[in-house]
């Protein structure tokens, strides 16, 4: 049986406005916002001022008051908020990825401690419904892998680039004019964004909690035109993609990265702000996901989800990590990745197992190769300006002992 849901809500801005209307123009939804929370109550707003408080107490106290729903960007303040409201045994949703990447396994066990579910669908692809298909569908031991394109800003960066020849700058203002990139457009081009959601996911997926310094990750920002055309010529593109594989050994290799995708691959034509997610399982085999991943209405959408299953008392069971026996992350494999820069002094060469192709032109050198996945991660050489560090389509290379030809490889390649 469905419930009265009394809401304190904190945010009023795009998807917060958003809610609200929803919410007051649908009766029969039974779910109605008491009071809403925000920083400057003397701001003109388009609804009467007695609607608003800029005292979280208000909202967090009030005992009429059984669900919260959190939409602001700050995300140490959204921790607070999200935290008092489970210890007062309130419901909470939220969108703040940020906030719950960084802090997921205390909040997993405040919902454990105080019985109160916190839902946050939205946090992850938008319109997309992935937590809740990873949560319920899957079995940890049936899944195999996932990898997707989970930022919506980066991946219609991406599409300008390739679709109308845009640098980069000129990508990321488009981005930020049509409400698509993150307050600081840093967390998305820096691969911020895309690594906290991958670290959700995680949970979700494997039953795996890990931050995302634990992984190698990076965004799209060092990304030239010279590789956009070397993809072209190839007949790729180049996402930002979020992968998380099974090993051989039962291990899970985990990374954000930009990568080669070819034509027959289903995130090929993932364009502007859409996310798309591959999930490959023992019996099920493929699935595919895509929906909106950025802008106020696909975010809207998500919350109005949690807050509807709220009614039934929804909760996430995380089951895969209650069941967790051996899944292990780990950054014990190797990657084929291309690597460009714009002066070939800066690639460490030597780093590298295996050299496939080696090309060096004016201001622009790049190589394809292979590289151990642990060397990536103690040494951010591959991050700096002028370098850009993409995934091959075939990515994680498990079959050859590198280590055994390594040296003969470079040597036959010329790089050493």
């Amino acid at each position: 049986m469905s419930k009265q849901l009394n809401i304190g809500l904190f945010g009023f801005g795009v998807v917060g406005k958003g809610l609200y209307d929803v919410l007051h123009h649908t009766p029969a939804f039974q779910s109605s916002i008491k009071k809403i929370c925000i920083k400057n109550v003397h701001k003109p707003r388009a609804i009467a001022a007695e609607n608003f408080t800029s005292h979280a107490a208000v909202l967090l106290e009030d005992e009429g008051i059984n669900v919260i729903v959190e939409l602001i960007d700050d995300a140490d303040a959204a921790f607070e908020i999200v935290k008092k409201a489970l210890q007062n045994g309130k419901a909470v949703v939220s969108a703040n990825k940020k906030m719950i990447a960084e802090h997921f396994e205390e909040l997993f066990k405040l919902q454990q401690k105080h019985k109160v579910p916190f839902l946050y669908e939205a946090s992850c692809c938008a319109s997309m419904p992935i937590i809740r298909n990873l949560e319920e569908y899957y079995d940890n031991d049936l899944l195999n892998s996932f990898r997707g394109i989970i930022n919506g800003s980066t991946n219609f960066i991406l599409t300008k680039i390739f679709k109308e020849q845009l640098d980069f700058d000129k990508a990321l203002l488009l981005a930020q004019q049509a409400g698509f990139a993150e307050s600081n457009p840093q967390l998305d081009v820096g691969g911020f964004d895309a690594a906290d959601k991958l670290s959700i996911l995680l949970a979700h997926s494997f039953g795996v909690i890990a931050k995302k310094e634990q992984f190698i990750f990076n965004g799209i920002e060092n990304i030239a035109l010279q590789d956009a055309m070397v993809a072209k010529g190839r007949g790729w593109k180049i996402k930002l993609v979020a992968s998380a594989q099974k090993l051989k050994d039962g291990k899970l290799a985990a990374f954000v990265l930009p990568r080669f995708v070819t034509e027959g691959d289903d995130l090929f034509n993932v364009e502007n702000e859409f996310n798309g997610l591959i999930t490959e399982s023992s019996f099920a085999d493929k699935h595919f996901f895509k929906g909106k991943g950025a802008g106020a209405f696909p975010t809207a959408s998500a919350v109005l989800s949690d807050i509807s299953a709220l009614r039934y008392d929804y909760k996430y069971e995380y089951k895969k990590i209650f069941h967790q026996t051996d899944t292990v992350l780990t950054n014990d494999f190797y990657l084929k990745v291309f690597v460009s820069v714009d002066d070939f002094t800066k690639i460490k060469r030597t780093e590298f197992e295996w050299v496939e192709e080696w090309h060096n032109e004016f201001k622009h050198s790049w190589l394809i190769g292979t590289i151990h996945a642990a060397k990536l991660a103690a040494d951010d050489w591959w991050k700096q300006p002028g370098i850009s560090l993409i995934a091959c389509p075939d990515a994680i290379v498990e079959d050859v002992d590198y280590r055994k030809i390594s040296q003969r490889s470079l040597e036959l390649a010329g790089v050493v």
